[in-house]
This record gives C-alpha cells, structure tokens and sequence, in this order.
C-alpha cells in the first residue's frame, strides 16, 4: 500500500554542514553535466566545423535561448519553493496538488516557447547585431533547439521536484546518462552526416526529451507523497498564483538577467568574429565557476525552505554561515584554477591563437572577483527559500543588470575593448553583494 505520510526528512535535522554537502554535490556534479550540453556541442563544432559554427552555437544564441528559457525556470521555482515548504511540514494533499500544478506548466510553458523561439529567431538575431557570416548557423541552430523545449522544461521541473524533497542524486543518474547520449549523437550526426550545427541542435533535443522520460517515470513510481500521476496533471488556480507570486520576481530577474547579456553580446558583437568565438568559449569555462555557485543557491533554497516549512528559523540562519564558508573556499580555489590553466582550457575548442590571446585576457580580469558573488547567490537562495521573493529580485535587477547596462552604455564607448565589458561583471557583483548584506542584516525577509 502506498503511504500518504512524509518520510523523515534529514535537511530538518543533524550538522548543517554535512546536510548541504551531501545535497551539494549531486546538484554540483548534476550542473557540470548539464554544462557538457552546451560544451560538448561547443568542442565539437569548435574542432569539426570551423569558429564560425563555434560562434553560432554560443554567442547570441545562448544568450537568446537563456533569455526565454531562464524566464520560464524562474517562474517555476516558486513551485520548487512551494513544495519543499510543504513537504517539510509533512503536508500530503498540499505537496500533491503542488507537484501536479507544476508538472502542468511546464507543458504549457515548453509548447509557449517552441513557438517563440521559432517564430522570432530571426528578428531577435538580427536585432543583436548577428555577423552575416554566422547567421544562417546560429539561425537553424536555435530553431531546432526550440523544437525540444518541452523535453527540456519537463527534464528540469522533474528534476526541482526531488531536489525540493530533499533528492539531489537522481537527477544527477539521469543527467548523467543523457549527457553520454548527447556526447555520442553529437559525433554521430557531425562525423557521419552533413548535417552540421543541426546536428549537434538533434542531439541535444533528443538527449534531453531522454531525460525528462526518465524523470517523470521516476516521479510516477515513487511511493511518497510527491508521486505524480500523468492522468492527474492540472493547474490548481490557488497554487498556481501562489507559485506565480513567488516565480514571476524570479523569470523577471531571469529576463533582466539576459537582457544585460543581451546588451553585452551586442557590444561584443561589434569585435568581430574572433572575440565572439574567444567570449564564447570563456562562457563555456565560465560554466564551471557558474554551475558551482548555482548549486549552492539550489542547496540554500531547499534547506531554507523546507526548514522554514518546519519553523526551524534558527537553522535557516546557521545554514547561510555554513554555505558562505564552503562557497568561499571553492570560489578561491575556482579562480586561481581558471587562471593557472586557463590556457590549456581553451585548446580544447580552439587553435586559434588570437581567440586563446583575447581569452586568457578575459579570464585574468574576472576570475580574481569570482568570490564577490557568493553574497548573492547564498542569500537569495535563503531568502527565496523562506518566501521572500520580491526584495531579492529587486536588489538583483536594480544591483547587477542596472549596473551592467550602465557600464556598458557609459563607459565601453570609451574604451571599446572586449576587457573593458568584462569589468561589466564585477563591478555589478560587488555593489549588489553589499546590498544583499545590508538586507540579510536588517532580518526583514524572514519577519514575515
């Protein structure tokens, strides 16, 4: 007989410490192959096709699909928050309706952005100022990519859902397994068909519809309280503004995030190829320092939550001591490996040399600040995790996007350079970490 009752939940109880790393890791380990999506198409194109499908595989691309995809994400972590809240309070029927709601708005939201993404990439490339000579590339590769947005958004709900109920190892297996998938089908379509940059866009698409088949069969068999039933997806509409209320702040700042990128990429675009191809792999390895931080944030989140969720408010706050430490000293040891090897990175994708020159330029400018961030990515995620969704969002839209915006339009003119718009970056990290501070402090995001 299936159960209808929470299990014992470990993130409510025991070292802090030893909780967060034990949830880190499998999130850590999980990032990093879901970056080899990106990396691995990125290698391949790099060594195959030549820099000019390198540059459409990166560049404006990613930085387009992150806009649309990273809106949507933000909006469906209000209902990771919700369910780690309720499913660390032990509610059955509240966690049930939670995970259903948010089953269905990933269908609706991966069928929304299949349509934008193939309607309006071309207006969108062309409005970034695109290079002529990787249009045409960066052009059917975001399109195919678009075609597979539903397997995507199911893939990573699926995998928000165990992670809020405190499993971070099993998105880490299917994760895993789709990402060897993604690697094998990248070689198969570039070296045995003239399908190109397509290629590598199929390959991805299919090794992510793989993995949101497995996490739903994982999520459909499971005996605990957050069980999904295909039969039974639907939007419950107080959930689902409850969830909007705590997501919509976060897509907001999702987009605001992008369209600094957006803002940024432009401005590289104007270098030429070669400092597309050279940004383009530093935002590969940059993936690294990215995918750790970001762990963190999901780690802080959860355990915030559902602590939260179990009125244990003092744990809340040791838990933000525990995961700056920890993230402070990996950030350090990021950094000075970025710059130590830095060089040897970029060889995997690229000869070169001019693109390893500029590279090697960008990475000395903005991993020594790599640990500025940590303030916002482990205080957000602490915030959010209790409820406070707006304030975070807003610090972080006026803090780092304002600020980038701002540098970009004041001061790159001056000195147009591709280091200069790097330095876009840190500035932005240190005046939103120092705000983030000033509020943590004041205690207001968790008087509530």
């Amino acid at each position: 007989m299936r159960h209808k009752t929470a299990p014992i939940n470990r993130i409510t109880e025991g070292s802090i410490t030893r909780q967060l790393l034990a949830f880190f890791f499998p999130i850590l380990i999980g990032a990093f192959f879901q970056q080899l999506y990106n990396t691995i198409d990125a290698v391949v194109v790099g060594n195959y096709i030549g820099k000019e499908a390198l540059a459409a595989v990166g560049g404006s691309t990613g930085t387009l699909i992150n806009l649309l995809v990273g809106f949507f994400m933000g909006i469906s972590s209000g209902s990771t928050i919700i369910i780690s809240q309720f499913y660390g309070a032990g509610k059955a029927e509240e966690t049930q309706a939670a995970v259903h709601t948010a089953a269905a708005l990933s269908v609706l939201g991966g069928i929304l952005l299949t349509a934008l993404g193939v309607l309006f990439s071309p207006w969108a490339l062309r409005l970034m100022g695109t290079p002529k000579d990787i249009f045409s590339y960066a052009l059917s590769y975001m399109r195919i990519y678009f075609l597979g947005m539903t397997g995507n958004l199911l893939y990573n709900i699926g995998a928000g859902i165990l992670r809020a109920v405190g499993d971070s190892k099993t998105p880490l297996y299917f994760l895993i397994f789709s990402s060897v998938l993604n690697l094998l089908l990248d070689l198969c379509f570039v070296l045995l068909t003239p399908l190109g940059v397509n290629g590598v866009a199929l390959a991805t698409i299919l090794s992510q519809a793989v993995s949101a088949l497995l996490i739903l069969r994982r999520l459909s068999e499971t005996d605990d309280i957050y069980r999904l039933r295909i039969v039974k997806i639907r939007t419950d509409r107080v959930l689902l503004y409850k969830i909007l209320h705590l997501g919509i702040p976060n897509g907001l700042q999702s987009v605001m995030y992008s369209l600094s990128n957006i803002i940024i990429q432009a401005s590289i675009n104007t270098l030429g190829t070669d400092s597309i191809a050279s940004w383009t792999v530093y935002s590969k390895i940059d993936g690294l320092f990215w995918m750790t931080m970001s762990a963190f944030g999901i780690a802080a989140t959860t355990f915030s939550g559902q602590n939260f969720g179990a009125q244990k408010y003092d744990r809340v706050r040791k838990s933000v001591r525990a995961g700056l430490g920890l993230s402070a000293g990996v950030s350090v040891c990021l950094s000075a490996a970025l710059v130590l090897f830095g060089a040897d990175l970029y060889r995997l994708f690229t000869d070169d040399p001019a693109i390893i020159e500029q590279g090697i330029r960008i990475l000395h400018t903005l991993t020594p600040f790599y640990i500025t961030y940590i303030f916002i990515e482990i205080l957000s995620g602490t915030m959010r995790g209790a409820g406070d969704s707006l304030i975070p969002t807003l610090i972080t839209c006026i803090g780092i996007c304002g600020t980038r915006i701002l540098w970009i339009l004041a001061v790159v003119p001056r000195w147009h350079d591709i280091q200069t718009i790097a330095l876009s970056y840190p500035v932005a990290w240190i005046f939103t970490s120092l705000v983030f501070i000033l509020y943590y402090r004041s205690g207001k995001w968790i008087h509530r």
